[in-house]
């Protein structure tokens, strides 16, 4: 699955921007948990900027919210946990067609647009956001697995954000070797980024799909509760040991929009001083977010 320059290169090492890798840049044997919950296609395509993007429709014509979490436990850069919300998207001049997009998604740019991404550690922001241009930023996250269920929390400035609980698949036999690409914006540039799994999973579609979605007040996720969200997901998965290969290629794109701009978004200013510090923040304790169940 991944380029075979990729495997050319195993073993080697490089040096960007004061962060070590040894290449491939991969994690291997972190957990991870995947749901995908309908939502209003229109509210959600809203979200997205400039004019290439768009929200990918299901066949029932829905849009998609997808929740990735990834408690990374072996990495070039330490151990961090990293928790995606994204939208469902395509790339290109207009919307993708139903179900077309789901099966021929190198000519429709099919993957997800993130619209937020805390991670664990300051080291992780720096090397996702400089090179990658992945829009994260530090705040206190959790990730807890029990025999029956998987949950992750994420607060921010004392503030509860976000929470997904799902139930654990009973059995991880699925075979799954697939690639992504992840969008995001970052220096008002449309970024794809790509990464490839080689893993065993399980998965739970639709009526056996069971979890919970709780969405807080803070700014950074208050307006997903506007989108009409379905609060039953019709999918969730599970990776006990998921491995994975950043690929170190990314593509880049200049946003267009209809009519000028005059703010300018999040930009290299928000990274020239990190450093390489892999020291997390409190685990989260917030214990009311019933209130915010979908």
């Amino acid at each position: 699955m991944p380029p075979n320059r990729i495997k050319r290169y195993q073993g080697r090492h490089a040096l960007v921007d004061g962060i070590s890798y040894v290449m491939p840049v991969s994690a291997r044997n972190s957990p991870a948990l995947m749901a995908g919950f309908t939502c209003d296609w229109e509210k959600a395509n809203a979200l997205l900027p400039g004019n290439e993007i768009h929200a990918l429709r299901l066949p029932n014509g829905k849009a998609t919210l997808l929740i990735t979490v990834i408690n990374y436990l072996d990495t070039s850069i330490g151990k961090y946990i990293e928790y995606s919300i994204a939208i469902g998207c395509t790339h290109g001049p207009k919307p993708a067609p139903r179900i077309l997009n789901a099966m021929m998604l190198k000519t429709y740019g099919t993957g997800q647009y993130i619209l937020d991404l805390p991670v664990s550690s300051e080291v992780s922001v720096k090397g996702g956001k400089g090179i990658w241009g992945m829009p994260k930023h530090k705040a206190n996250l959790d990730f807890k697995v029990t025999e029956d269920r998987v949950t992750s929390q994420y607060e921010k400035d004392g503030q509860f954000a976000f929470r997904i609980e799902i139930d654990r698949p009973k059995s991880a036999s699925l075979k799954l070797k697939i690639g992504a690409t992840n969008y995001c914006r970052f220096r008002n540039m449309l970024m794809a980024s790509y990464i490839y799994f080689d893993t065993k999973a399980g998965v739970n579609l639709f009526g056996k799909a069971k979890g919970k979605l709780f969405i807080g007040d803070h700014p950074n996720v208050s307006f997903l509760r506007d989108i009409d969200i379905n609060p039953d997901p019709y999918f969730t998965l599970f990776m006990p040991k998921a491995n994975g290969i950043l690929d170190d290629h990314f593509d880049c794109w200049f946003m267009t929009y209809d009519e000028p701009q005059t703010e300018m978004p999040e930009g290299l200013e928000s990274i020239y001083n990190l450093g390489l510090s892999e020291d997390w923040l409190p685990d989260p304790s917030i214990t009311d977010f019933e209130k915010y169940k979908i």
